[in-house]
């Protein structure tokens, strides 16, 4: 990571500050991805080198877990406790994993199936006497995340959280009605309960409870939270780094074990796509609504039903950067728990280098169509291309 010359660094970073609009707040959107969320720990480490922080994260799952290291804590201390907390997570085996290839990534998940990990999860041995087992609503799981919950008591300051500037929310899924709920701290109090039901992974891990109210992981629902913005009011001028951890394209499957990997993919990916550009297709709506009531004679505008159209109208502009987590040499189906030591190395270093590459680039600062109010950046396929 020290290939970034310090001469390079203070110019992007002040290209970036000189240049973003005074009114523009930076969103870090975080996808959900177990071991794959090193990645954004890693775009988190080169925005705050940088000196760019958010004063907004939304994430879901271990995007949520992320957030609350980031919001949990104070600018000069988030990169320290993002180091601890992925240190804490990498498994170690209690014994050696012959390096054969394939084996030994098979190995690994299985020991960590087996035995958890000791700051995140342990398996709950009830669990494992049958799945008609009554275990109760709120212990219904293969394991027991009461090691991560300590985890985040020890690395975060929820009060910081709930007093501080940089605004946190978290997705969850409620059981009973299969609604999505995010939980924000400019609404309402955040505490480590919130983080863990964002993260409660059926059947893997419980449902955790909030007021009376049980909730699963929200990445079952909407793994890349983007709604939460597009949906906020009132709406701002935002650049929005979204990083996703899951990969929306790819090469047909062959084989069942390919077929397992692919799926994953397409699951957890969330129609990234699709949102994006129906959300493009609005703003869009809304900018030539904005532009048309201006066209409107002053006694025509002041009529209840150009009052009503030009309600619809928003001139905000949000510029939505994507992230996108590479594939890594013979990945497959278990890279989410591959919390090996070499794996984190890796994908914090491919978040780190890939954002890099987008801040030098900065094409949210190329002038746009002004009735665009939605644009996405894709530095990383504009690059592909252009090779």
């Amino acid at each position: 990571m020290d290939k970034h010359s310090p001469a390079k660094v203070a110019t992007l970073a002040d290209a970036c500050r000189v240049e973003q609009p005074k009114d523009r707040q930076i969103v870090l959107v975080l996808q959900g991805g177990g071991a794959l969320g090193a990645y954004q720990a890693g775009v988190y480490h080169a925005l705050h080198e940088q000196g760019i922080e958010p004063d907004w994260v939304i994430g879901t799952s271990i995007g949520a877990i992320n957030a609350s290291l980031i919001c949990g804590n104070p600018p000069a201390k988030r990169l320290d406790k993002l180091k601890e907390f992925w240190s804490r997570m990498a498994y170690r085996p209690p014994f050696a994993v012959p390096a054969w290839s394939g084996v030994s990534d098979t190995i690994a998940y299985w020991q960590t199936l087996l035995r958890g990990i000791p700051a995140f999860f342990q398996p709950n041995a009830g669990a494992f006497l049958g799945t008609h087992v009554p275990l109760g609503a709120d212990s219904a799981g293969f394991y027991s995340t009461a090691p991560l919950e300590q985890t985040l008591n020890e690395l975060v300051d929820f009060s910081l959280i709930n007093r501080g500037k940089t605004r946190i929310t978290v997705g969850a899924a409620h059981v009973r009605t299969s609604q999505m709920r995010y939980f924000d701290s400019r609404d309402g109090t955040i505490g480590v309960r919130h983080i863990m039901a964002s993260g409660a992974l059926p059947p893997a891990f419980p449902a955790v409870r909030i007021d009376g109210e049980l909730y699963w992981d929200g990445g079952i629902l909407s793994n890349t939270p983007t709604e939460a913005i597009f949906d906020d009011n009132p709406r701002k001028n935002s650049l929005i780094f979204a990083v996703h951890l899951w990969n929306p394209m790819g090469q047909e499957p062959g084989t069942i074990w390919e077929v397992l990997n692919r799926h994953k993919d397409i699951q957890y990916s969330s129609r990234v796509a699709s949102h994006v550009a129906r959300q493009r297709q609005l703003h869009h709506m809304r900018h030539v609504i904005n532009e048309m009531t201006k066209l409107l004679p002053d006694d025509v505008r002041k009529t209840p039903e150009a009052k009503a159209l030009a309600a619809y109208g928003c001139p905000t502009v949000m510029h939505v950067v994507r992230l996108l987590a590479p594939q890594l040499e013979n990945e497959n189906h278990t890279k989410d728990v591959d919390f090996s030591p070499a794996s984190i190395r890796t994908r914090w270093e491919a978040g780190y280098d890939g954002t890099m590459r987008a801040l030098s680039a900065a094409p949210w600062e190329v002038a746009t169509d002004p009735l665009d109010g939605v644009i996405l950046h894709e530095p990383d396929a504009v690059l592909e291309a252009a090779e």
